[in-house]
């Protein structure tokens, strides 16, 4: 698929991008070097090849679901100004 000019002047605009005739050319040619490269993968038989989710076929390390932190609530709410009920208490900021 080949762009024209005046379709990459509407994806600029479009885009809100200001372009000079030289930029509008330069985008052309590498939109329509993309669109090409899309082509020509479309045109690749595949049938038969199932998808991959990933280029290689790794397996996620698994580690055992273990606790490493202690629960410090008590030390922490000790040196806050105010706590009720296991929850911190601030100053109200929106009306």
């Amino acid at each position: 698929m080949s762009l024209t000019t005046q379709d990459v002047q509407k994806i600029a605009r479009l885009a809100r991008l200001a372009m000079n005739d030289t930029e509008i050319e330069a985008a052309r040619a590498q939109l329509s070097g993309i669109f090409e490269l899309i082509e020509q993968m479309q045109a690749v038989d595949t049938t038969g090849i199932e998808p991959m989710s990933h280029a290689q076929d790794l397996s996620q390390q698994l580690r055992e679901d273990v606790v490493t932190a202690s629960n410090d609530r008590e030390a922490f709410q000790a040196i806050a100004p105010q706590v009720e009920g296991g929850l911190y208490l601030v100053p109200q900021v929106i009306e």
